[in-house]
C-alpha cells in the first residue's frame, strides 16, 4: 500500500512569536522533520497543507503574512506539493484528493496542527475515503481551550482528541512508525 505523508498547517503562526502559539509545536516539528526525511528518502509523496485566510485582519494565517507561511524548518521546496485550504477539513474545497490519486497514494500518514481542529476534521474524512489513515500522535500539537469558563489544558485536549481519532485511524508515535 503506497503511503503519502500529509503535513497539515505547520505554519509560523503556531510557533513562538506567532499569533496562536501551540503547546508542543517545536517538539512535533522535530518528529515531522524525521517523517519528511523518511518519505523523501523513499521517494514517497509528501503533501503540505497550508491554511490561508483572505479576510483582512484575520486572527491568524492571514494571506501575505509571515505567519501564514509554512515553517522554514520543513523540507519543502519549489517542487513540493502544497495544497491551500480554507476550512479545517483538508479535503473540503481543495485539490487534496486529486493530488493523492495523481500520486498513487493509498494510505495517508497524518501529522501537523492543530490536533483538536484540522487533524480532527481531516482524519475521519481520510478514513471514509478509504485512505486507512495513520496518525503520528507525537507529530501533532494543540493548545489550551476554554470551555464554559473552564481551562482545558493542551495535554488533556491532545489526549482526548487522539483517543477519539483512534476510532478511525491507527495511532502510533514517530519512533514506532519509523522503527
Amino acid at each position: 500500500m503506497k503511503q503519502g505523508l500529509l503535513v497539515i498547517d505547520v505554519q509560523n503562526d503556531y510557533f513562538t512569536g506567532g499569533k496562536m502559539t501551540l503547546t508542543g509545536a517545536d517538539e512535533a516539528l522535530l518528529k515531522i522533520n524525521a517523517l519528511e526525511e523518511r518519505f523523501l528518502a523513499e521517494k514517497l509523496p509528501v503533501i503540505y497543507i497550508q491554511h490561508i485566510k483572505y479576510a483582512s485582519g484575520a486572527d491568524f494565517f492571514e494571506v501575505g503574512t509571515q505567519g501564514a507561511d509554512l515553517h522554514p524548518q520543513l523540507k519543502h521546496d519549489a517542487s513540493s506539493i502544497v495544497v491551500e485550504k480554507h476550512f479545517p477539513n483538508s479535503f473540503q474545497g481543495t485539490t487534496l484528493q486529486q493530488q493523492l490519486e495523481k500520486n498513487g497514494v493509498e494510505q495517508l500518514v497524518i501529522c501537523g496542527m492543530m490536533t483538536h481542529m484540522c487533524i480532527r476534521a481531516t482524519t475521519p474524512v481520510a478514513e471514509s475515503l478509504g485512505y486507512a489513515p495513520i496518525v503520528i500522535s507525537d507529530a501533532t500539537a494543540t493548545r489550551d481551550l476554554i470551555v464554559n469558563g473552564e481551562l482545558i489544558p493542551a495535554k488533556q485536549v491532545q489526549e482526548t482528541m487522539l483517543a477519539e481519532l483512534s476510532a478511525v485511524a491507527s495511532m502510533v508515535t514517530a519512533n514506532e512508525f519509523l522503527g
